[in-house]
């Protein structure tokens, strides 16, 4: 690695380290903004379950990693009935 490149690694570990994490609220707003720009004013429906499905996949497959697949401490996790996490384990084909 030469000088400039030891350089520009070094600017951008420190853009890192003073740059705040991005909050998952934070996350959405500018990927649902995204999503309405790219739209460019076509009609779209059911955007309420779109998010739902795009979101909770990811969700329950880091849960399930967490917590090493113990599905008890997940749903403790979660805040949901164990019945329900396996109903939707099964949705996303994650069980």
């Amino acid at each position: 690695m030469n000088a400039m490149d030891n350089k520009i690694v070094k600017q951008a570990s420190t853009a890192q380290q003073t740059t705040p994490p991005q909050t998952l609220r934070d996350s959405v707003h500018q990927s649902m903004t995204s999503y309405f720009k790219q739209l460019d004013g076509q009609p779209v429906t059911d955007v309420y379950q779109m998010v739902l499905s795009e979101i909770e996949a990811p969700l329950f497959e880091s849960v399930m990693a967490y917590t090493k697949d113990n599905q008890t401490k997940a749903s403790e996790l979660l805040g949901l009935n164990r019945g329900t996490l396996r109903k939707k384990l099964k949705q996303y084909g994650l069980l």
